[in-house]
């Protein structure tokens, strides 16, 4: 799915970037970044405004174009201390830090981080982008609620995301008990339901030969739990007990990467039976 440049983004940019670079360092900027190659006319406000809408028009990937165009202010290195002047401490304000301040926070705002090297982030991973094209077209309202709750959150919210990176899980496994008509477990809970998928799947170590596959499924069954446990624990399904999780937004994309993963071999595994006996 193309991403294209938040407005929010656009107009920090329009507003912050006339203030540091010249028309012809605009061009430069940009035309280094891949932007198509013909530079807007007007004030350098409107060049940069304009310039931006037109890659989400006209470019594949904009976000990739933003990250080259934005990579000089997210690179600085770190405030300088604080000076000393008549033994005093003052901190000399820098203006194109305080740009890369802005950008973080309305990156954030619009669940996206940015990555050293130039590079814009929307949490998403190669594992959620297939998983995100496997389940289209499954008309299962739910699981693609979770997949967006679950990445739309990542970064702002993480326990809503832990919250639904186990719920996806679950979603997918009640779905698969009642296509493949199986008996429900009486608990309808993410490790009750994931016994049956994963019996009935042939997800048992003792049944493979390869010791290093026994070791990846083995750590498969583990993080399924461990996911289970962590909405208990500290996502917002729950209402917090005496110990309350400092939930960083890399624990979320730990947990929504690992369903993710998991999710994934479950749907392909099951595409590949159907497959099997359809022939």
């Amino acid at each position: 799915m193309k991403k294209n440049i938040p407005n929010p983004v656009i107009a920090v940019l329009a507003d912050s970037l006339p203030t540091f670079e010249s028309h012809a360092s605009i061009d430069n900027l940009f035309l280094f970044a891949d932007a198509p190659s013909e530079p807007p006319e007007g004030s350098k406000q409107v060049k940069v405004n304009a310039w931006l809408k037109q890659i989400n028009k006209e470019c594949d990937f904009p976000l990739v174009i933003l990250g080259k165009i934005i990579e000089p202010y997210m690179e600085l290195p770190e405030s300088p201390e604080p000076q000393n002047f008549f033994g005093a401490q003052f901190q000399v304000a820098d203006p194109k830090q305080t740009l890369k301040t802005q950008l973080e926070k309305v990156l954030a705002r619009c669940n996206l981080f940015y990555i050293s090297g130039g590079i814009i982030s929307d949490g998403t991973s190669p594992t959620s982008k297939a998983l995100s094209e496997l389940i289209q077209g499954r008309d299962i309202p739910s699981i693609d609620a979770e997949f967006e709750r679950a990445l739309s959150n990542v970064n702002t919210e993480p326990r809503e995301a832990v919250s639904a990176a186990c719920n996806i899980l679950e979603s997918i496994f009640k779905v698969y008990i009642e296509d493949e008509n199986l008996e429900k477990p009486q608990k309808q809970d993410l490790q009750n339901v994931w016994k049956v998928v994963r019996k009935d799947l042939g997800f048992n170590t003792n049944s493979l030969e390869d010791d290093d596959l026994k070791k990846i499924l083995s750590g498969i069954l583990s993080v399924v739990d461990g996911i289970g446990a962590f909405r208990t624990h500290a996502s917002s399904a729950h209402g917090p007990g005496r110990k309350i999780y400092n939930l960083k937004p890399r624990h979320a994309r730990l947990a929504v990467h690992s369903a993710h993963t998991i999710a994934l071999f479950v749907l392909e595994t099951w595409d590949e039976r159907k497959a099997t006996k359809a022939c």
